[in-house]
Order: C-alpha cells, then structure tokens, then sequence
C-alpha cells in the first residue's frame, strides 16, 4: 500500500499511529530501565517529542498510559514534571541486616551521602537515650542513604566517642554498624525504635530532594549491646513515597492495653530489627 493509500485509509492511520506509539512507549521504558535518571525525572514533553521526531500530542498519550499503567506520576509546579514511580523500599522491623545488604536483598543498588560527622557535646536528650551525662562527647554522623541513587532517608546517628576515639578518620558511606564492629569489637544485639508520622520542613525537604509539608516516617531507635548498655541514638526520617514499614509480632496474646513504658509485641520486635546497620 502506497503513502497516499495509507493516509487515506482510516484503518491505516490508526495502525500507524499505534505503531508510533508503541515506539515512543518502548523507548521510554528503555530510558527508565537504564537506571540513569537519578532522582527519576523524565525529559519534558517538548524533548521527547524532539528525541523521537514525533508530535508532543504522541508523548502525552504515551505518558497518559504510562501513569495509568503505575509506571510513571506527573507532579505540576515549578519543581513538576513526569517521574518514575519507583517500587517503595521494605523497611522490615523483622530482619536483621546492615543497610546495604538489606537493600541489595531487594534489588536496590545502596549509597549513602555523608553530609556532615563531627563531635559534639551530648544534649539532655541524647544523654538521657546513651545513659551518659550531659556534655559528653558524642559523634553525630548525618546520612543521606540512597537506593538506586534515590534519597529515601535522612539519618542523624549518635554515638559515645568513648566507644570509638578515631571514628571520624574512616569511610562512614557504609555500614556504622558493621565498622564499629569490626574495627572496634562493638555489636549491636538490640534496638527499640519508636516512629511517628512527621512532615518535612525546610531543611529536610531539601536535603531528601522532596517539597515542604510531605509525609516522611521518622524512627526514633536507641541501640544496645549485649551487655545491655545503649551505643547509638538516632533519629531517621524516611520518605513516605519511597519507604513502607513491614513489623512482625510475635508471642502469645495477652488482654488489655501494656501499662506505660512496656513495650507492645510490635514495638520490641521492631527494636530488634535494625541491629546490623
């Protein structure tokens, strides 16, 4: 059939517009399972549409089926645009792994950005979580932890400087845990954490790459070791488009609420959980 055939065959046009279409969908697929579009921002419209010398009407229904499909999400503003509707990363209270592992279990590519590791004389808070006395010296390590180079949290750790007087002369993109351990003989046994639904500010906003006011999972987690003295205090916010939480309870069931401080099955199976970052 000739061109002038074609464009005067309804029949015709809709199968090579649906061929068009097909085209510009595997290529955008292709784009996205590459893995180099970092925080996942797809090319706009306009430059598809150039990439693929096709019209910015194509890329649009292409993208129309793409998000209805899960695969993609459109955010409007001026930080807006089409992005890849990555899986949400487990964070299993239940499994007893460092970070990396852990991510590289689900099929995640880990990295970890430190943005500052300095020492500081311990707060109220902080000596009253570490069982130390105010002003001691603590090391505070602020992370950002990646998968598939994504930011899916922001992790502020505190550790007693007793524990580990050269820590800051080592690497710290990696497992802490897993350093303190092996350079220094600390294992972690146990942890309790405590987590609450939370909104980024301004600061955190900016560092997780997200807006201010969205949802982010903060974990409050004071780590012990097997003579039951506290070695880390730590404060972790999670994204909440990029994190879910998995607990496991376990133990026989008991009637009534705990009294005040006990900890439910839930919340101390979930202590037990992140030993191994």
């Amino acid at each position: 059939m000739s061109v002038q055939q074609a464009e005067a065959d309804p029949v015709a046009r809709v199968e090579n517009s649906r061929a068009v279409r097909d085209t510009v969908e595997l290529h955008i697929k292709e784009l996205i399972s590459a893995g180099h579009l970092g925080e996942g921002r797809l090319p706009t419209e306009r430059e598809l549409a150039e990439q693929l010398g096709v019209s910015r009407t194509t890329v649009r229904q292409v993208l129309d089926r793409l998000e209805h499909d899960g695969l993609v999400y459109r955010r409007r503003g001026r930080t807006g645009g089409t992005f890849v509707n990555r899986p949400r990363v487990d964070i299993d209270f239940g499994y007893l792994a460092g970070i990396p592992a852990y991510l590289r279990a689900q099929g995640f590519r880990p990295g970890a950005h430190v943005v500052s590791a300095r020492m500081v004389p311990a707060d109220e808070t902080t000596a009253r979580a570490l069982c130390i006395a105010a002003g001691t010296l603590v090391y505070e390590v602020v992370r950002i932890r990646l998968a598939d180079e994504v930011r899916i949290s922001l992790e502020t750790a505190r550790i007693p400087v007793s524990l580990a007087p050269d820590l800051l002369a080592h690497p710290l993109d990696d497992s802490i845990y897993a350093l303190l351990a092996d350079r220094y003989g600390v294992i972690f046994d146990k942890a309790v954490e405590r987590m609450v639904a939370v909104l980024a500010d301004t600061e955190q906003a900016g560092l997780l790459g997200i807006k201010v006011g969205d949802p982010l999972m903060a974990i409050e987690r004071v780590a012990y070791d097997a003579a039951e003295q506290p070695v880390e205090y730590s404060n972790d916010l999670f994204r909440g488009d990029r994190t879910r939480v998995i607990a496991w309870a376990h133990g026989d069931v008991k009637h009534g609420e705990p009294k005040h401080g006990e900890a439910k099955a839930g919340e101390a199976k979930a202590g037990e959980a992140k030993a191994g970052r």
